[in-house]
């Protein structure tokens, strides 16, 4: 005797399950669009599929010069997303004693965002508002670049005065003022943004704007929980206990960092978007290593990299009242 329910009764029952599914899946949608106080789009692309380390020709990559005590970094084919290309990235970052070069900043940014939709479709929507993030202040660069280039042609104009030894005074100073300009430009750096910033009042304390510095705040937010949640991945577990998951560690930094700036809607909704985390495994695929001591060994390089761009970042915001725009 068949124990199946009525045909009737097997559609009413997958219709509540479509049903269930589309209503997870728009409240995530929702709940994504006001991750960072920003907007996402409406679709995400599918998780990339990650190279498995063994039988690959795997190349080695040597991220600079600090690095010749160490091994270095494999770089496994096919991945969008090289561990080697993020160290290089933020290793190029610092500028000076205390300060951070946007370029390289924002392209460690770039590789985090693939790191970030490697890890599935839910968690890759946290990855788009990052992007849009990281876009923000790229057009702000952007649009600051083609201004002050505008004004370096017009001073480019040659004098009318025809005496030699002027005209070679005069391409002198023309040599300087272009080297200073390259040096002194508003988007070439943290510091040098705040500044160009405050001193235009583009920099609102009360109200919430796109300028670059609200919005390098969201990101070093998003920064210092990446950080957390790698360099946790990257520890061995205490003798008698088994390694942690990655989506529990994501949920436990995620509520000791980022989660104090967001909503209740917001943090459930990113709690839920972390169930959907691969297991251990997966990660070792994505930095290219096989065992949980040689992911330590890599992440642990990454993180203190991180570190050194953070603190950098932080000390910078903190000394203008940055740290709490709105």
């Amino acid at each position: 005797m068949d124990s199946r329910p009525p045909r009737r009764g097997r559609w009413i029952i997958m219709g509540v399950k479509c049903r269930a599914c589309v209503a997870i899946v728009f409240i995530l949608l929702l709940l994504g669009s006001m991750w960072l106080h920003g907007n996402l789009e409406d679709h995400w692309n599918s998780c990339p599929k990650v190279s498995s380390v063994k039988n690959k020709v795997l190349s080695l990559i040597r991220v600079n010069s600090s690095d010749d005590d160490v091994a270095p970094l494999r770089v496994c084919p096919g991945n969008r997303f090289q561990v080697a290309n993020l160290l290089a990235h933020l290793q190029a970052a610092p500028l000076s004693t205390n300060d951070v070069l946007l370029k390289p900043y924002l392209a460690s940014w770039d590789e985090l965002i693939k790191f970030l939709e490697a890890l599935g479709p839910m968690v890759g929507l946290i990855s788009q508002e990052i992007e849009s993030k990281t876009a923000i202040i790229r057009d702000l660069a952007q649009n600051a670049e083609k201004e002050a280039d505008k004004k370096m042609k017009d001073r480019k104009r040659m004098p009318q005065q025809s005496d030699p030894v002027l005209m070679k005074s005069h391409n002198r100073s023309l040599n300087y003022s272009k080297m200073n300009h390259r040096l002194s430009f508003g988007y070439t750096s943290i510091r040098s943004m705040i500044k160009l910033e405050l001193e235009n009042g583009l920099v609102d304390f009360y109200m919430q704007t796109n300028s670059g510095c609200r919005t390098l705040l969201r990101l070093h937010r998003a920064l210092l929980w990446l950080q957390n949640f790698l360099q946790e991945l990257g520890k061995d577990a205490s003798e008698g206990e088994h390694l942690r998951s990655p989506s529990e560690l994501c949920k436990e930094t995620y509520q000791r960092t980022l989660a104090h700036h967001h909503t209740w809607w917001v943090r459930k909704g990113a709690e839920l978007a972390f169930l959907a985390m691969p297991e251990r495994p997966y990660f070792y695929q994505l930095v290219c290593v096989e065992t949980q001591s040689e992911a330590a060994m890599v992440l642990n390089r990454v993180v203190r990299a991180i570190g050194e761009v953070y603190e950098r970042n932080e000390v910078a915001l903190q000394e203008h009242g940055m740290l709490d725009l709105p």
